[in-house]
Protein backbone atom coordinates (compact mmCIF):
# COMPACT_ATOMS: atom_id res chain seq x y z
CA UNK A 1 0.00 0.00 0.00
CA UNK A 2 1.14 3.43 -0.96
CA UNK A 3 1.83 6.44 0.80
CA UNK A 4 -0.22 9.83 0.05
CA UNK A 5 0.43 12.84 2.09
CA UNK A 6 -1.44 16.39 1.12
CA UNK A 7 0.09 19.58 0.68
CA UNK A 8 -1.39 22.87 -0.69
CA UNK A 9 -3.80 21.00 -2.78
CA UNK A 10 -1.46 18.64 -4.52
CA UNK A 11 -0.86 15.46 -3.07
CA UNK A 12 2.48 13.34 -2.95
CA UNK A 13 2.85 9.47 -3.26
CA UNK A 14 5.34 7.15 -1.93
CA UNK A 15 5.42 3.65 -3.53
CA UNK A 16 7.54 0.42 -2.11
CA UNK A 17 10.13 -0.72 -3.92
CA UNK A 18 8.27 -4.08 -4.46
CA UNK A 19 5.15 -1.92 -6.04
CA UNK A 20 4.88 -0.92 -9.55
CA UNK A 21 3.45 2.16 -10.12
CA UNK A 22 1.24 3.29 -12.85
CA UNK A 23 0.38 7.23 -12.92
CA UNK A 24 -2.02 7.88 -16.18
CA UNK A 25 -3.23 11.85 -15.74
CA UNK A 26 -6.36 12.74 -18.09
CA UNK A 27 -5.93 9.44 -19.42
CA UNK A 28 -2.24 9.53 -20.53
CA UNK A 29 0.54 7.70 -19.05
CA UNK A 30 2.33 10.15 -17.01
CA UNK A 31 5.05 7.85 -15.23
CA UNK A 32 5.01 4.24 -14.29
CA UNK A 33 7.72 2.02 -12.50
CA UNK A 34 8.88 0.38 -9.95
CA UNK A 35 8.95 2.02 -5.52
CA UNK A 36 8.30 5.80 -7.24
CA UNK A 37 7.55 9.31 -5.57
CA UNK A 38 5.80 12.17 -6.90
CA UNK A 39 3.87 14.88 -6.59
CA UNK A 40 0.23 14.82 -8.22
CA UNK A 41 -2.89 16.58 -9.18
CA UNK A 42 -6.00 13.85 -7.44
CA UNK A 43 -8.47 15.49 -9.78
CA UNK A 44 -6.77 14.50 -13.15
CA UNK A 45 -4.98 11.53 -11.67
CA UNK A 46 -5.50 7.99 -11.57
CA UNK A 47 -2.81 5.54 -10.05
CA UNK A 48 -2.85 2.12 -10.44
CA UNK A 49 -0.24 0.18 -7.83
CA UNK A 50 0.90 -3.35 -8.88
CA UNK A 51 2.65 -6.32 -6.81
CA UNK A 52 6.11 -7.15 -8.07
CA UNK A 53 7.00 -9.68 -5.14
CA UNK A 54 6.33 -13.60 -5.03
CA UNK A 55 3.34 -14.05 -3.50
CA UNK A 56 2.08 -17.42 -1.55
CA UNK A 57 -1.45 -18.76 -2.31
CA UNK A 58 -3.22 -21.70 -0.81
CA UNK A 59 -5.25 -24.07 -2.54
CA UNK A 60 -7.84 -26.20 -0.74
CA UNK A 61 -10.40 -28.32 -2.97
CA UNK A 62 -11.97 -31.76 -3.10
CA UNK A 63 -12.25 -34.50 -5.82
CA UNK A 64 -13.92 -37.50 -6.39
CA UNK A 65 -11.07 -40.29 -7.72
CA UNK A 66 -12.17 -43.03 -10.14
CA UNK A 67 -13.41 -45.68 -7.45
CA UNK A 68 -15.72 -42.59 -6.67
CA UNK A 69 -14.11 -41.81 -2.98
CA UNK A 70 -14.05 -38.07 -1.96
CA UNK A 71 -10.27 -36.67 -1.76
CA UNK A 72 -9.45 -33.59 -0.09
CA UNK A 73 -6.26 -31.38 -1.90
CA UNK A 74 -4.24 -29.07 0.15
CA UNK A 75 -1.66 -26.94 -1.86
CA UNK A 76 0.38 -24.37 -2.27
CA UNK A 77 1.18 -22.27 -5.29
CA UNK A 78 3.70 -19.22 -5.60
CA UNK A 79 3.58 -17.08 -8.49
CA UNK A 80 4.55 -13.60 -9.27
CA UNK A 81 3.29 -10.54 -11.71
CA UNK A 82 6.03 -9.99 -13.62
CA UNK A 83 4.47 -7.78 -16.45
CA UNK A 84 2.92 -5.56 -14.19
CA UNK A 85 1.60 -3.12 -16.69
CA UNK A 86 -0.05 -5.55 -18.92
CA UNK A 87 -1.36 -7.27 -15.44
CA UNK A 88 -3.04 -3.37 -14.60
CA UNK A 89 -5.06 -3.28 -18.01
CA UNK A 90 -6.41 -6.59 -17.10
CA UNK A 91 -7.01 -6.57 -13.56
CA UNK A 92 -7.92 -3.98 -11.63
CA UNK A 93 -5.15 -2.46 -9.46
CA UNK A 94 -6.64 1.10 -9.08
CA UNK A 95 -5.73 2.55 -5.80
CA UNK A 96 -7.79 5.27 -3.25
CA UNK A 97 -5.95 8.20 -3.97
CA UNK A 98 -6.29 9.52 -0.21
CA UNK A 99 -5.86 6.60 1.62
CA UNK A 100 -3.58 4.76 -0.90
CA UNK A 101 -5.97 1.21 -0.66
CA UNK A 102 -6.95 -0.99 -3.75
CA UNK A 103 -10.70 0.11 -4.68
CA UNK A 104 -10.63 -3.68 -5.47
CA UNK A 105 -9.05 -6.81 -4.57
CA UNK A 106 -7.17 -7.48 -7.40
CA UNK A 107 -5.35 -10.38 -5.59
CA UNK A 108 -9.12 -12.01 -4.86
CA UNK A 109 -9.61 -11.82 -8.34
CA UNK A 110 -6.17 -13.36 -9.44
CA UNK A 111 -6.38 -16.12 -6.31
CA UNK A 112 -9.49 -17.10 -7.78
CA UNK A 113 -7.87 -17.32 -11.48
CA UNK A 114 -5.14 -19.57 -10.24
CA UNK A 115 -7.26 -22.00 -7.68
CA UNK A 116 -10.01 -22.24 -10.41
CA UNK A 117 -7.55 -23.24 -13.08
CA UNK A 118 -5.01 -25.54 -10.74
CA UNK A 119 -8.56 -27.32 -9.37
CA UNK A 120 -9.28 -28.15 -13.25
CA UNK A 121 -6.44 -30.13 -13.80
CA UNK A 122 -6.06 -31.79 -10.68
CA UNK A 123 -9.50 -33.19 -11.02
CA UNK A 124 -9.02 -34.04 -14.06
CA UNK A 125 -6.01 -36.15 -12.84
CA UNK A 126 -7.57 -37.51 -9.90
CA UNK A 127 -10.81 -38.29 -11.78
CA UNK A 128 -8.34 -40.97 -13.71
CA UNK A 129 -6.54 -42.35 -10.90
CA UNK A 130 -8.09 -44.76 -7.80
CA UNK A 131 -7.95 -43.69 -4.69
CA UNK A 132 -5.16 -46.67 -4.10
CA UNK A 133 -2.93 -44.96 -6.72
CA UNK A 134 -3.72 -41.20 -5.47
CA UNK A 135 -2.60 -42.03 -2.00
CA UNK A 136 0.52 -43.34 -3.51
CA UNK A 137 1.54 -41.46 -5.81
CA UNK A 138 -1.04 -39.00 -6.55
CA UNK A 139 1.29 -35.88 -4.64
CA UNK A 140 4.11 -35.81 -7.32
CA UNK A 141 1.29 -36.59 -10.34
CA UNK A 142 -0.94 -33.36 -8.79
CA UNK A 143 2.64 -31.11 -8.70
CA UNK A 144 3.58 -31.64 -11.87
CA UNK A 145 -0.27 -31.37 -13.64
CA UNK A 146 -1.04 -28.47 -11.39
CA UNK A 147 2.39 -26.98 -12.17
CA UNK A 148 2.28 -27.84 -15.84
CA UNK A 149 -1.43 -26.67 -16.24
CA UNK A 150 -0.77 -23.21 -14.61
CA UNK A 151 2.74 -22.63 -16.74
CA UNK A 152 0.97 -23.00 -19.73
CA UNK A 153 -2.21 -21.63 -19.62
CA UNK A 154 -3.05 -19.03 -22.05
CA UNK A 155 -4.91 -16.35 -19.98
CA UNK A 156 -2.65 -16.48 -16.93
CA UNK A 157 0.25 -15.41 -19.57
CA UNK A 158 -2.38 -12.85 -21.15
CA UNK A 159 -2.79 -11.46 -17.81
CA UNK A 160 1.16 -11.07 -16.86
CA UNK A 161 1.33 -13.88 -14.56
CA UNK A 162 4.16 -16.51 -13.55
CA UNK A 163 3.42 -19.89 -11.68
CA UNK A 164 6.83 -19.70 -9.73
CA UNK A 165 6.81 -23.04 -7.87
CA UNK A 166 3.37 -25.68 -6.57
CA UNK A 167 3.25 -27.65 -3.07
CA UNK A 168 0.69 -30.51 -2.26
CA UNK A 169 0.77 -30.23 1.10
CA UNK A 170 -1.78 -32.92 2.22
CA UNK A 171 -4.00 -35.45 0.16
CA UNK A 172 -6.10 -36.91 1.94
CA UNK A 173 -9.66 -39.18 2.10
CA UNK A 174 -12.69 -39.32 4.37
CA UNK A 175 -12.20 -39.33 7.52
CA UNK A 176 -13.49 -42.50 8.08
CA UNK A 177 -12.23 -44.46 5.01
CA UNK A 178 -8.81 -42.79 6.21
CA UNK A 179 -9.25 -44.66 9.49
CA UNK A 180 -10.09 -47.69 7.55
CA UNK A 181 -6.86 -47.62 5.28
CA UNK A 182 -4.82 -47.13 8.25
CA UNK A 183 -6.29 -50.11 9.62
CA UNK A 184 -4.15 -52.90 7.72
CA UNK A 185 -0.63 -50.36 8.25
CA UNK A 186 -1.69 -50.39 12.18
CA UNK A 187 -2.44 -54.36 12.00
CA UNK A 188 0.93 -54.41 9.83
CA UNK A 189 2.64 -52.60 12.25
CA UNK A 190 0.96 -54.49 15.37
CA UNK A 191 2.67 -57.69 14.37
CA UNK A 192 5.72 -56.49 13.75
CA UNK A 193 5.78 -54.84 17.07
CA UNK A 194 4.00 -58.54 18.35
CA UNK A 195 7.12 -60.30 15.94
CA UNK A 196 9.48 -57.99 17.69
CA UNK A 197 8.07 -58.96 21.10
CA UNK A 198 7.87 -62.89 20.33
CA UNK A 199 11.26 -62.20 19.19
CA UNK A 200 12.54 -60.30 22.54
CA UNK A 201 10.84 -63.15 24.17
CA UNK A 202 12.48 -65.50 22.71
CA UNK A 203 15.78 -64.01 22.85
CA UNK A 204 15.46 -63.65 26.53
CA UNK A 205 14.22 -67.26 27.30
CA UNK A 206 17.26 -68.60 25.31
CA UNK A 207 19.33 -66.41 27.62
CA UNK A 208 17.80 -67.51 30.59
CA UNK A 209 18.74 -70.74 29.17
CA UNK A 210 21.57 -70.71 28.45
CA UNK A 211 21.87 -68.99 31.70
CA UNK A 212 20.09 -72.07 33.49
CA UNK A 213 23.09 -74.04 31.14
CA UNK A 214 25.69 -72.40 32.37
CA UNK A 215 24.66 -72.77 36.36
CA UNK A 216 23.98 -76.08 35.98
CA UNK A 217 27.70 -76.58 33.59
CA UNK A 218 28.88 -74.75 36.72
CA UNK A 219 27.25 -77.00 40.08
CA UNK A 220 28.21 -79.83 37.74
CA UNK A 221 32.19 -78.63 37.63
CA UNK A 222 32.12 -77.38 41.54
CA UNK A 223 30.33 -81.19 42.32
CA UNK A 224 33.38 -82.80 40.01
CA UNK A 225 35.94 -80.76 41.92
CA UNK A 226 34.22 -81.19 45.09
CA UNK A 227 34.37 -85.22 44.65
CA UNK A 228 38.50 -84.86 43.57
CA UNK A 229 38.95 -82.96 46.45
CA UNK A 230 36.86 -85.14 48.44
CA UNK A 231 39.16 -88.17 47.03
CA UNK A 232 42.02 -86.05 47.29
CA UNK A 233 41.28 -85.33 51.12
CA UNK A 234 40.40 -89.49 51.43
CA UNK A 235 43.82 -90.54 49.63
CA UNK A 236 45.89 -87.66 51.62
CA UNK A 237 44.29 -89.62 54.61
CA UNK A 238 45.03 -92.49 53.76
CA UNK A 239 48.95 -91.54 53.35
CA UNK A 240 48.74 -89.65 57.01
CA UNK A 241 47.27 -92.61 58.40
CA UNK A 242 49.94 -94.88 56.09
CA UNK A 243 52.56 -92.64 57.52
CA UNK A 244 51.22 -92.31 61.14
CA UNK A 245 51.40 -96.50 61.21
CA UNK A 246 54.62 -96.41 59.45
CA UNK A 247 56.11 -93.81 62.14
CA UNK A 248 53.81 -95.82 64.48
CA UNK A 249 55.68 -98.71 63.50
CA UNK A 250 59.11 -97.59 63.48
CA UNK A 251 58.46 -95.97 66.86
CA UNK A 252 57.39 -99.41 68.29
CA UNK A 253 60.33 -101.36 66.42
CA UNK A 254 62.61 -98.25 68.11
CA UNK A 255 60.71 -98.81 71.18
CA UNK A 256 61.19 -102.90 71.15
CA UNK A 257 64.84 -102.01 70.41
CA UNK A 258 65.25 -99.69 72.76
CA UNK A 259 63.69 -102.15 75.50
CA UNK A 260 65.46 -104.88 74.48
CA UNK A 261 68.79 -103.22 74.75
CA UNK A 262 67.98 -101.83 78.16
CA UNK A 263 66.99 -105.14 79.11
CA UNK A 264 70.23 -106.46 77.70
CA UNK A 265 71.94 -103.91 79.49
CA UNK A 266 69.57 -104.09 82.86
CA UNK A 267 70.39 -108.21 82.16
CA UNK A 268 74.44 -107.31 82.17
CA UNK A 269 74.41 -105.43 84.96
CA UNK A 270 72.33 -107.80 87.07
CA UNK A 271 74.99 -110.38 85.54
CA UNK A 272 77.79 -107.64 87.10
CA UNK A 273 75.44 -107.01 90.10
CA UNK A 274 75.56 -110.77 91.34
CA UNK A 275 78.51 -111.56 89.54
CA UNK A 276 79.70 -108.45 92.16
CA UNK A 277 77.72 -109.59 94.93
CA UNK A 278 78.82 -113.07 94.90
CA UNK A 279 82.53 -111.95 94.39
CA UNK A 280 81.00 -109.86 97.48
CA UNK A 281 79.63 -112.58 99.44
CA UNK A 282 82.73 -115.12 98.53
CA UNK A 283 84.90 -112.22 100.44
CA UNK A 284 82.66 -111.69 103.07
CA UNK A 285 82.45 -115.54 103.57
CA UNK A 286 86.11 -116.29 103.54
CA UNK A 287 86.59 -112.86 106.16
CA UNK A 288 83.68 -114.17 108.22
CA UNK A 289 85.08 -117.72 107.87
CA UNK A 290 88.17 -116.09 108.72
CA UNK A 291 87.10 -113.97 111.55
CA UNK A 292 85.45 -117.57 112.87
CA UNK A 293 88.28 -119.61 112.70
CA UNK A 294 90.59 -116.59 114.54
CA UNK A 295 87.82 -116.07 116.88
CA UNK A 296 87.54 -120.10 117.34
CA UNK A 297 90.83 -119.96 117.57
CA UNK A 298 91.59 -117.13 119.70
CA UNK A 299 88.83 -119.24 122.15
CA UNK A 300 90.93 -122.06 122.00
CA UNK A 301 94.00 -120.40 123.48
CA UNK A 302 91.64 -118.50 126.14
CA UNK A 303 90.69 -119.63 129.43
CA UNK A 304 87.46 -120.79 130.84
CA UNK A 305 86.83 -117.04 132.76
CA UNK A 306 87.28 -115.66 129.46
CA UNK A 307 84.90 -118.14 127.69
CA UNK A 308 82.29 -117.67 130.44
CA UNK A 309 82.88 -114.13 130.09
CA UNK A 310 82.51 -114.34 126.03
CA UNK A 311 79.56 -116.57 126.79
CA UNK A 312 77.42 -113.72 129.20
CA UNK A 313 78.52 -111.32 126.38
CA UNK A 314 76.76 -113.04 123.45
CA UNK A 315 73.87 -113.67 125.63
CA UNK A 316 73.40 -110.42 126.58
CA UNK A 317 73.49 -109.82 122.93
CA UNK A 318 70.57 -112.01 121.91
CA UNK A 319 68.22 -110.64 125.06
CA UNK A 320 65.01 -108.76 124.28
CA UNK A 321 64.96 -104.85 124.69
CA UNK A 322 64.53 -103.44 128.45
CA UNK A 323 62.84 -100.14 127.87
CA UNK A 324 62.78 -99.43 131.92
CA UNK A 325 63.50 -101.41 135.06
CA UNK A 326 60.82 -100.99 138.12
CA UNK A 327 62.64 -102.07 141.27
CA UNK A 328 60.71 -102.74 144.47
CA UNK A 329 61.84 -102.70 147.72
CA UNK A 330 61.30 -106.42 147.95
CA UNK A 331 63.71 -107.37 144.71
CA UNK A 332 65.84 -104.64 146.10
CA UNK A 333 66.05 -106.01 149.67
CA UNK A 334 66.79 -109.72 147.84
CA UNK A 335 69.49 -108.78 145.32
CA UNK A 336 71.61 -106.89 148.07
CA UNK A 337 71.04 -109.42 150.56
CA UNK A 338 72.12 -111.84 147.55
CA UNK A 339 75.36 -109.53 146.82
CA UNK A 340 75.98 -109.26 150.30
CA UNK A 341 76.27 -112.88 150.93
CA UNK A 342 77.83 -113.20 148.17
CA UNK A 343 80.76 -111.39 149.46
CA UNK A 344 81.03 -112.70 152.72
CA UNK A 345 81.49 -116.08 151.16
Amino acid sequence: MADITRRFGYRHLRAAPTSYVRHLERGKLRREGAGLAFWFRPLAATISEVPADDRELTLLFHARTADFQDLTVQATVTYRITEPAVAATRVDFGIDLTTGRWRAEPLDQIGGLLTETAQQHALELIARTTLAAALADGITLLRQRIGEGLGGDERLAETGLAVIAVRITALRPEAELERALRTPAREQVQQEADRATYERRAVAVERERAIAENELANQIELARREEELIQQQGANARRQAEQAAADDGIRAEAEAVRRTRLAAAEAEAATILATAKAESDRALGEARAAGEAAWLAAHQEAGPEVLKALALIRLAEHLPKIDSVTLTPDVLTGLLTRLGGGQSS
